[in-house]
Protein backbone atom coordinates (compact mmCIF):
# COMPACT_ATOMS: atom_id res chain seq x y z
CA UNK A 1 0.00 0.00 0.00
CA UNK A 2 1.01 3.55 -0.76
CA UNK A 3 0.50 6.85 1.32
CA UNK A 4 -0.14 7.69 5.12
CA UNK A 5 -1.44 4.22 5.94
CA UNK A 6 2.20 2.65 5.26
CA UNK A 7 3.97 5.38 6.94
CA UNK A 8 2.92 4.02 10.14
CA UNK A 9 4.70 0.55 9.72
CA UNK A 10 8.36 2.36 9.20
CA UNK A 11 7.71 3.64 12.92
CA UNK A 12 9.76 1.66 15.70
CA UNK A 13 13.04 0.89 13.43
CA UNK A 14 16.43 2.55 14.39
CA UNK A 15 19.67 2.35 13.72
CA UNK A 16 20.95 4.97 15.91
CA UNK A 17 21.29 4.58 19.60
CA UNK A 18 22.92 6.02 22.57
CA UNK A 19 26.57 5.98 22.95
CA UNK A 20 28.01 4.52 25.65
CA UNK A 21 30.85 7.18 25.71
CA UNK A 22 29.77 10.28 24.53
CA UNK A 23 26.00 9.88 25.76
CA UNK A 24 24.71 11.36 22.50
CA UNK A 25 22.07 9.24 19.98
CA UNK A 26 25.04 8.88 17.61
CA UNK A 27 26.00 5.03 17.19
CA UNK A 28 25.07 3.08 14.35
CA UNK A 29 23.84 -0.39 15.21
CA UNK A 30 25.16 -2.00 12.05
CA UNK A 31 28.55 0.33 11.26
CA UNK A 32 29.16 -0.45 15.36
CA UNK A 33 30.81 3.03 16.04
CA UNK A 34 29.18 6.45 16.69
CA UNK A 35 29.65 9.49 14.36
CA UNK A 36 29.85 11.65 17.13
CA UNK A 37 32.53 10.44 18.87
CA UNK A 38 34.30 7.73 16.83
CA UNK A 39 33.75 4.94 19.91
CA UNK A 40 34.16 1.78 18.29
CA UNK A 41 37.02 2.93 15.67
CA UNK A 42 39.32 4.79 17.78
CA UNK A 43 40.45 5.05 21.28
CA UNK A 44 40.86 8.82 21.14
CA UNK A 45 38.07 11.39 20.85
CA UNK A 46 36.97 12.19 17.82
CA UNK A 47 37.99 16.32 17.46
CA UNK A 48 38.79 19.06 14.65
CA UNK A 49 39.91 21.99 14.91
CA UNK A 50 37.16 23.46 12.88
CA UNK A 51 34.57 22.12 15.51
CA UNK A 52 35.68 25.19 17.81
CA UNK A 53 33.81 27.84 17.94
CA UNK A 54 34.73 31.45 17.73
CA UNK A 55 34.94 33.44 21.54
Amino acid sequence: MKGTYSMGKKSGKSNMIHCRRCGKRTYHKRKKKCSSCAFGKSARLRRYEWQKKYK
